[in-house]
């Protein structure tokens, strides 16, 4: 694991995972790693019709976020340069052991693996969570007209998918430290106080691990 500060962002879609991640490289003067989502041009069908277009997109998806991870091992962490994502590459199993059938799944899993293999790991994760009523009024705010059609279900269970696979990440990797945020008691976005809570909070893991600003 690279000693060079790597942070990843997670939650389920609409969290504010971008938000957080663009006032944590702000605050620390981290490179800010963003994901491209309205680039993938099978989002809107995805969401109008998961079971017919979910293999396509989670390919899409698989393929630049390894791309993009790439080139900031190349570019920005083997040189000594702080890193902050709004992603962690396992989401990529997150979603896509709910949308893909068995053997589609089985495939994905295999080309998941090899192009992992070596990449870089982030060295301290924040996990954002909510309740469903707090996601869908971030997505209400936001207002992407590709997530307009996103069904409650399918971002009930994703939550779901989430919690578990961030309670097993946990026992897994007892040295990657897992920051929880509870975003509907924390409004980083429109709260300063609630926000400097959580700076606070990755300044003494960093701090720990020697990194701090």
């Amino acid at each position: 694991m690279t000693k060079v500060p790597f942070l990843a962002v997670e939650g389920p879609i609409g969290i504010g995972k971008t938000s957080l991640a663009k006032k944590i490289a702000s605050h620390f003067e981290f490179h800010l790693l963003k994901e491209i989502v309205s680039e993938n041009p099978f989002l809107d069908k995805f969401y109008e019709d998961i079971n017919e277009w979910s293999f396509q997109t989670e390919m899409f998806f698989l393929c630049n976020r390894y791309k993009q991870l790439e080139d900031i091992d190349k570019d920005y962490l083997k040189h000594g340069h702080p890193v902050v994502a709004d992603y962690h590459m396992a989401k990529n199993m997150i979603f896509a052991k709910r949308t893909l059938d068995e053997g589609q799944f089985d495939k994905y899993r295999q080309i998941y693996e090899i192009l992992t293999k070596d990449m870089p790991q982030p060295n301290l994760v924040i996990y954002i969570t909510g309740s469903l009523d707090t996601i869908m009024e971030r997505i209400r705010k936001r207002g992407r007209k590709i997530e307009k059609n996103i069904e409650s279900e399918y971002l009930q269970q994703l939550s779901r998918d989430y919690k578990q696979f961030m309670n097993e990440f946990e026992k897994e990797n007892p040295d990657i430290p897992l920051i929880r945020i509870n975003g509907d008691e924390m409004d980083f976005m429109q709260n300063q106080d609630h926000l400097e809570k959580i700076l606070n909070m990755v300044n003494e893991q960093l701090t720990i691990k020697g990194a701090s600003k």
